[in-house]
């Protein structure tokens, strides 16, 4: 190596290998844990004893109608009620996991978890009132602590989430990460990591046994060793995370690397899914003659989440174009005394399992807008690429407006009656652009197009066609009703900054 070549002891000793220069040291990050350990356990406490007193004013006090003609109603006797049910929902809060720090600030699988526990609390209540007849308490008073409790904590929750990712800005609440190979794949996590500062993750560099020392495999990310070197890199940086990129190392290396820090105390090792690559739909297993065979869904979700999600769309949809029906009429003329042509324009795109299907829009467009093109070239080969037009002269004025705050889409609301659509979900691809999802295409089709997306509240068209993928593959991967529900009450703010919106 020349004199000039980048040494292990030289990376290790330069400060800008560790952005976090800002995080603290790993004693110091244990106690910032802590803290907000037991900042969780205040705030549950607390708004799940102002909750069951919330239900208790609701029930008794507000004069709503009465579950039960005869119930207890003394208020001294439910205040020694709630103070055995509050630390009780500490500990089962406690056993669903939501004090332990890989559950913490997870989003919405930390809601799903506040609702298990939620409902555990309340089945205990129920069955200690059928095993212990003197324990009498309005079932109106269970049902409405039950709502309150979980939404009181929920949003107890998410204050002070929404308060550590503002401090994670600032260094705190960070685990360092070392991502193990250097190849497309780990270029690839690092980007993706990198983007979502949310993610609690200090990436340090990489480490790889081919690529040479010090390449910054991304800006500002190089590699710090060869795998051989981790144990120095894991004490000199501090390293939590090991971030195997799966397709970078061999399966022998994979194998030693779990042999070796696969239980190790004081780090973690994940391993990548292969990115983009992984099948979105799941796995089944059955035995054939005493062998398991492994089968792949066809669809994304089946049974009791298929059919969440289909009360949650037509549970918010069919009310919606009731309320709406005014403002759709109103649209509806606007359209048609602007410009000539029909109403309503129908895309052709891709349903599940490739079924083609028409999705509803409002017309937005002049009528002559192919002629538009011929004369414009450049603007040809910008739809072509991006299948967008930033500045379309063939866009109405009244589909200017209708667009900039998606207001043209509201037709779809009908795609989501007849069952082509979601409310929620991938972004919807015509037939032409199914060429550019190559391998992912499969995994694109494996539930409805949605309304609304990940893509949607993270930048619309403003986002480069792969990051459009990656969002949507992120979303198919992790769906939830809870992730549903959270990119709803996502959906109106990025709406009205209209962002992204032509």
């Amino acid at each position: 190596m020349s004199s000039s070549a980048p040494t292990i002891e030289s990376l290790l000793d330069t400060p800008a290998r560790v952005r976090a220069g800002l995080t603290a040291r790993p004693a110091a990050r244990k106690w910032v844990w802590r803290a907000l350990i037991a900042a969780l356990i205040l705030s549950d406490l607390l708004m799940a004893a102002a909750a069951f007193r919330l239900a208790y004013w609701f029930r008794f006090e507000l004069g709503l109608p009465v579950f039960e003609p005869d119930v207890l109603a003394a208020r001294a006797y439910y205040e020694r009620v709630v103070l055995v049910l509050t630390p009780l929902w500490l500990v089962i809060y406690a056993a669903a996991g939501l004090y332990q720090r890989e559950h913490l600030l997870g989003g919405t699988e930390e809601y799903a978890r506040v609702f298990r526990g939620t409902t555990y609390g309340v089945l205990v209540v129920v069955v200690a009132g059928f095993l212990e007849p003197e324990l009498l308490i309005a079932r109106g008073w269970i049902l409405l602590a039950w709502l309150f409790t979980f939404t009181m904590v929920s949003m107890g929750r998410l204050a002070l989430r929404r308060a550590v990712y503002s401090l994670r800005a600032r260094g705190y609440f960070l685990s360092r990460a070392l991502i193990l190979g250097a190849n497309a794949e780990a270029r690839l996590l690092a980007t993706q990591l990198l983007r979502w500062r949310t993610s609690g993750l200090d990436l340090v560099g990489f480490a790889d046994g081919d690529a040479p020392l010090g390449q910054e495999i991304v800006p500002g990310l190089p590699v710090v060793g060869s795998l051989a070197d981790l144990d120095s890199l894991i004490a000199h940086f501090g390293v939590e995370e090991l971030i195997l990129a799966s397709s970078a190392l061999t399966r022998e290396e994979m194998l030693a690397m779990f042999r070796r820090y696969g239980v190790a105390s004081g780090v973690q090792l994940r391993m990548s899914s292969g990115l983009y690559e992984i099948i979105t739909t799941g796995l089944s297993v059955k035995e054939f003659a005493y062998v398991p065979l492994v089968g792949v869904n066809r669809v994304r979700l089946t049974g009791a989440d298929w059919a969440m999600k289909t009360a949650l769309d037509y549970g918010l949809t069919i009310p919606a174009l009731i309320v709406l029906s005014p403002l759709l009429l109103a649209i509806a003329v606007l359209v048609k005394l602007e410009s000539p042509g029909p109403i309503i324009h129908r895309r052709r795109v891709m349903g599940i399992n490739g079924r083609q299907f028409d999705a509803f829009k409002f017309r937005s467009m002049r009528q002559d807008g192919d002629h538009i093109l011929a004369q414009n070239p450049e603007l040809a080969a910008e739809l072509a690429r991006n299948h967008k037009l930033k500045d379309d002269p063939r866009v109405t004025r009244v589909g200017a407006i209708l667009r900039r705050f998606s207001l043209d889409e509201l037709p779809q609301l009908f795609n989501v009656v007849r069952r082509e659509m979601s409310l929620v979900g991938p972004r919807m691809i015509s037939p032409e652009e199914m060429t550019r999802y190559d391998q992912w295409g499969i995994n694109l089709l494996t539930t409805l197009p949605g309304i609304t997306g990940l893509w949607q509240v993270s930048g619309r068209a403003d986002l480069e066609y792969e990051d459009r993928v990656r969002l949507d593959m992120h979303y198919i991967r992790n769906w939830s009703i809870w992730l549903d529900l959270q990119l709803l009450w996502q959906t109106l703010p990025a709406v009205l900054r209209a962002r992204g919106a032509y």
